[in-house]
């Protein structure tokens, strides 16, 4: 065997060692990982089963009973439910005498009261998401390293940003709602703030990793900040910005549902009321109503993100 052989084989055994020895570190990780994670749940669930009144591991086998109660002996009872049609032995009179019983006037149609509580949450939704996007953009352009006009504006803004996203929505809506009072102006405001923060990290995230040669194209002959980012920042970005907010569209959806359930108004607060009163049928209608919304809206949004952004970057970040 020649020298150079030799010391390829060298070489090659030093690799395999060092790989082999990345492997077992990597697993020891993993299983002290994992250790933790189970010691940390099953200490939460003790704690929990000490601190709650209710016993946490004793009302565990009861969540058959809650199942066993949520699904009707007749299914007929829960598009009753959803539509809010009188049952056959219902002894009241039904509003309007229409065929699908209770409705509202909303915009000069009639629909069932349901859809135009899941038409609220909707709506708070997006709202929220547009308010969001509003600051998020600007936000996102000083924010990045790479483009701020000012280092110390940018701390501040980052800061802000962060403030904003460190509460969760729930608890942003409670402060606003002893101000302003419960419904949807107070679920609004907090999930639209909230939406400033988060999507304001995720965009200025997608600045810092453009393509600064038509930046530095524009800054060449002169053009001010502003003129930068509206003709060389904004287009590259564009189509990432809209496709992060139709995700945020869905994650809002959900979050004004929780809100509407501690007084934001909307499908969340009907919800509540539905399960603490023991209407099974009515719940599962509601929850039919909420999944079928989700549902269409997170196909909806993906038909868009794809149209924005093109199939083949859609697929590789699905991937």
């Amino acid at each position: 065997m020649t020298a150079s052989a030799t010391i390829l084989s060298n070489a090659t055994r030093q690799q395999a060692e060092a790989w082999q020895r990345q492997t077992s570190l990597r697993r020891l990780y993993t299983v002290l990982g994992v250790g933790l994670l189970l010691a940390a749940m099953v200490a939460s669930m003790w704690f929990a089963d000490e601190a709650n009144a209710g016993h946490f591991f004793e009302r565990l086998p009861h969540l058959l009973d809650f199942l066993s109660w949520l699904v009707p002996k007749d299914w007929n009872d829960v598009w009753r439910a959803l539509f809010d049609i009188a049952s056959p032995n219902d002894k009241g009179t039904q509003e309007f005498n229409f065929p699908l019983g209770r409705v509202h006037v909303w915009g000069g149609f009639y629909i069932p009261e349901y859809f135009e509580l899941m038409l609220t949450t909707v709506n708070v939704a997006l709202v929220s998401t547009f308010i969001g996007f509003v600051f998020a953009v600007p936000f996102s352009f000083i924010a990045a390293r790479n483009l701020t006009p000012h280092p110390a504006l940018r701390l501040v803004v980052k800061r802000f940003m962060e403030l904003l996203r460190a509460f969760p929505e729930i608890v942003i809506a409670g402060l606003f709602a002893a101000i302003v009072s419960t419904g949807p102006i107070a679920a609004i405001i907090a999930i639209g703030l909230h939406s400033i923060g988060a999507l304001g990290k995720l965009f200025y995230e997608i600045n810092e990793n453009i393509d600064m040669r038509a930046e530095e194209g524009l800054r060449a002959v002169g053009a001010n900040w502003f003129e930068r980012v509206r003709f060389a920042d904004l287009p590259q970005v564009l189509p990432n910005f809209m496709s992060y907010t139709l995700l945020r569209v869905e994650i809002n959806v959900r979050a004004s549902t929780i809100i509407g359930a501690v007084g934001g108004g909307g499908i969340g607060e009907e919800l509540k009321l539905s399960i603490s009163r023991g209407f099974g049928a009515k719940t599962l209608a509601l929850v039919l109503l909420l999944f079928t919304t989700i549902f269409l809206i997170d196909q909806f949004s993906a038909w868009l993100r794809r149209k924005l952004v093109g199939e083949q970057a859609f697929l590789l970040g699905a991937a």
